[in-house]
Order: structure tokens, then C-alpha cells, then sequence
């Protein structure tokens, strides 16, 4: 059953649009929550005309969960300032109010609490997983490491990680991560580039390599699980990541 309802948000004094997938059946069911909810299910509904298509891969996968999207703001740099989770002095992120813990706040104490009594779930940290991509993937990631006593697993697609990496390393670097923690980073070997100022052509695949690679060794280091994807031909685009839901999902809620 596909849901959409609008729920207001405290932290960000505004109503956004929910996207929601639940199960048939009785439950409880875990739960995943992802960042850019209306380009999750419906092509009518997302930015470009192409969705995920997380439906269809829903109906033919054997584990059953809810999913709950979180739409963003669509006016001028709002999206940013709300997926955004630390300030930048460099990059296209410059001068960005961010948001990004606002969005967070507003996630974990005010959506979740209202899924939990709503539906039926399984509440627990190790029945909860986040996602997204590009910012939403960067969201993804900062979640998993600041709420990781709320969030066990992340889908961290194409993350725009590069200006604020140093900061979410430090973040990583002083707060208790659980070995149990699961997080998913992927890259496209056709997606456009930013975060660097002019950066040269020969270095630029490395480069976000060795952002996601770092990100995903601090996941390790600390006992938990990271998956490394790169996506031959793959592009910044809903259409590209729609083929990583086979790979990620079944990675993140196997056993």
C-alpha cells in the first residue's frame, strides 16, 4: 500500500509530503526511512520523471519493511540548507545555511515517533535504516554516525560528502559507533564532479574514491560493516541508482 500525506515539522517549521510503502500483513515490519521521498515510488512524482521504481522492487523482494520518504523543500537552495549538515568555507556549498541537523532532529523525535505509533513497526535501532542519495546520501551518512543509537544501517548512494568530509570524519572520529552498524557507499563512473575546486580530469575519479573509501574505512575501523560499490557507466541520475536497489538492500537487511 502506497501512502501520501503531509506532516508538519517542528524543527523546520514547515509541512512536507511523506511517501510511504507498507507491507501487506500483519507485521511488525522494520523499517527504512530515505531523503528525497518523492523520488522514491511514483515517475508523476519525482523531480525528473523517473523514480527509483522501490515499489515494483519491493513487490518482488523476499524481505518484507515499510518505507518511509521524507520529501524535501523545492524552493531555491532550501533542499541544501536542509540536507546540508555543516557549514563549508569552500565549494558549492559556500555560504549554505545548514540545516541538516534541524532535519535530523525533526527525523528522529517528531516523524519517527509518529511511524512507530502509526504503523506497525519493529522500533528498535537494529530494525532501522536510512538512505539517499547525492545530498540525501551525505544525510544518510551523517545520520548513521550521529543517531547510530537510533540507526543501524545506511545507504549512503553517490554522497555528496567531499566539503564537509573533514567534518564528518571528526564526527566519526568522537562519537561511539556500534559494531553491529551496516553502511553502503556507491559512486557512478559517469557522474559529474563537485566539491573541489577546478579539480584536474585525471584526478577526479580517485578523488571520490578516496572520500568514500576513507568515510567507509572509519565505518570498519570502528567493528562495523561498509560496502564499496562503483557503478560502471553509472551516472548522477534516479534511473542509474534504481539498478543499486538489488545491490544495497539485500546487503544492508540480509540475515
Amino acid at each position: 500500500m502506497l501512502i501520501k500525506q503531509d506532516f508538519y515539522f517542528h524543527f523546520l517549521d514547515a509541512v512536507r509530503p511523506l511517501h510511504i510503502r507498507v507491507p501487506e500483513g500483519p507485521g511488525p515490519f522494520p523499517v527504512m526511512y530515505f531523503f528525497d521521498g518523492h523520488n522514491l515510488f511514483r515517475d508523476e512524482d519525482a523531480t525528473y520523471g523517473k523514480s527509483w521504481g522501490l515499489d515494483a522492487f519491493c513487490l518482488g523482494w523476499d524481505k518484507q519493511l515499510i518505507v518511509i520518504g521524507m520529501e524535501c523543500a523545492h524552493e531555491g537552495n532550501q533542499r541544501l540548507k536542509e540536507y546540508l549538515p555543516y557549514s563549508s568555507p569552500f565549494g558549492f556549498f559556500r555560504g549554505i545555511e545548514p540545516l541538516g541537523e534541524n532535519t535530523m532532529q525533526a527525523l528522529i523525535h517528531e516523524l519517527k515517533p509518529w511511524v512507530d505509533t502509526t504503523f506497525p513497526t519493529i522500533p528498535f535501532r537494529e530494525c532501522t535504516g536510512i538512505g539517499g542519495s547525492s545530498m540525501g546520501g551525505l544525510m544518510a551518512a551523517y545520520a548513521l554516525v550521529r543517531y547510530n543509537r537510533y540507526i543501524s544501517k545506511a545507504a549512503c548512494v553517490s554522497p555528496s560528502i567531499g566539503p564537509v568530509s573533514g567534518k564528518l570524519w571528526q564526527e566519526m572520529n568522537r562519537t561511539p559507533i556500534s559494531p553491529d552498524t551496516r553502511a553502503y557507499f556507491s559512486w557512478g563512473t559517469m557522474e559529474g564532479y563537485g566539491g573541489v575546486e577546478d579539480p584536474t580530469k585525471e584526478d577526479r575519479k580517485s578523488w571520490l574514491y578516496r572520500q568514500i573509501s576513507i568515510t567507509a574505512g572509519k565505518i570498519t575501523a570502528r567493528g562495523g560493516e561498509a560496502k564499496l560499490y562503483c557503478q560502471v557507466g553509472g551516472r548522477h541520475c534516479e534511473a542509474d541508482w534504481e539498478k543499486q536497489l538489488p545491490v544495497f538492500m539485500p546487503f544492508l537487511w540480509q540475515g
